[in-house]
């Protein structure tokens, strides 16, 4: 039975971590609806806030009615998100309504049930099954690319690919669902009380988590957000463009098992060598955006490893400093961070891109922001 679940919450993660190939959408949403591409990163930059905010209702409902409803009703919602673009015409609040707010409302519902249920399955792996279970949501991006090229390329509407996307991946996280389950029996005992945001954000180690996971995000929002203009403006042809995003999402994959592990290893410091690791992919991406163009795919490789770290390092010190009992209700605190990043890291790259003609500012600017992260988080975790 705990091997269905993982394998159920890899497949809920693959539908939803569908939202990072939207650079694939964006030429697209540009050239047939007049989308300018910072209004494209807006829709993007809600999604994952909505997600993220989501998350912090969702988790204690997970508590109290188990995953298999919530993920359920992540999988309505998320279809019922995608459902909507079809009728807006190319007009951003529609997006904004269906795609960003409804479709990333259902993320969270989804996303707040496999990280939980793993953990309680596999206690004493959280490091390696966090990764294995997010990582299907680094992979959902090179299968949705692959086939939104595919279906875009054959003449099909991007609006209509919308549709396909809610009616196919609503109904697979829903059946999906229906697997989930906490093992029995629960853990014993009186349950802890959870510290509450007003105690939280005095704490360091929660402040550590908070700065680097946002720093860190930042970075691999504004990237992934961008990826496939990136590569056009780099001077890349469409189709390793394309390439550039599905090799992205496989570095997201691989890094967030491998960080899985290093976690489990290195406990705190894996925050610290993960951005160190995320910064010195973003300085290759940048030096390579315009002397090497083909140089820019094993870029976005390391880039993706790195930005896959963060839903795993964070995660699997949250559960070791707070305990498994409190995890469900401070780590969607912490995830906040990765909702303020998205609103401002792709959006700061699509306006970038639009005022300066180029993406070589907001790829140093990220670098800057990784770094501060870093320093800061080493601070506040080394004193916590």
């Amino acid at each position: 039975m705990k091997y269905l679940n993982l394998l159920a919450s890899l497949l809920i993660q693959l539908c939803l971590g569908g939202i990072y190939a939207w650079s694939e959408f964006v030429p697209e949403l540009s050239a047939s609806y007049g989308v300018g591409v910072a209004q494209t990163q807006l829709v993007f930059g809600v999604s994952i806030a909505a997600f993220t905010g989501a998350m912090v209702w969702s988790a204690r409902l997970v508590e109290r009615r188990g995953p298999r409803l919530v993920a359920a009703l992540g999988g309505v919602v998320f279809g019922l998100g995608y459902l909507v673009a079809p009728f807006s015409g190319g007009a951003l609040p529609v997006l904004l309504l269906g795609i960003g707010v409804r479709a990333g409302i259902g993320t969270g519902f989804g996303y707040a049930c496999p990280l939980p249920t793993c953990m309680g399955w596999f206690p004493d792996h959280r490091g390696l099954v966090t990764g294995i279970a997010v990582a299907g949501f680094g992979g959902g991006a090179v299968f949705l690319a692959s086939i939104a090229e595919l279906l875009m390329g054959r003449g099909l509407d991007v609006l209509v690919v919308f549709r396909w996307v809610g009616v196919a991946y609503g109904l697979i996280i829903l059946a999906a669902a229906q697997v989930l389950r906490f093992p029995v029996p629960q853990a014993s005992g009186q349950p802890r009380s959870t510290p509450g945001f007003g105690v939280l954000r005095r704490d360091r180690f929660f402040l550590g988590l908070v700065i680097g996971l946002f720093s860190g995000t930042f970075a691999g929002l504004l990237v992934v957000g961008n990826l496939k203009p990136l590569g056009l403006w780099a001077g890349l042809s469409p189709a390793w463009a394309t390439w550039t995003i599905g090799v992205f999402a496989v570095g997201n994959v691989v890094g967030r098992i491998v960080w899985g592990r290093v976690a489990d290893r290195l406990g705190q410091w894996s925050v610290i060598f993960s951005l160190a690791f995320l910064a010195f992919s973003l300085v290759l991406l940048a030096l390579a955006a315009k002397a090497w163009p083909l140089a820019i795919v094993g870029a976005s490789f390391l880039v993706g490893s790195g930005f896959g770290a963060c839903f795993v390092v964070y995660a699997v010190q949250a559960a070791s400093r707070y305990g498994d009992d409190r995890f469900g209700r401070v780590y969607p605190l912490v995830f906040l961070a990765y909702g303020a990043a998205a609103i401002a890291g792709p959006w700061i790259g699509g306006w970038i891109y639009n005022a300066f003609d180029g993406y070589s500012a907001a790829l140093w600017i990220s670098i800057a922001i990784v770094a501060a992260g870093m320093i800061s988080s080493l601070c506040l975790l080394r004193r916590s």
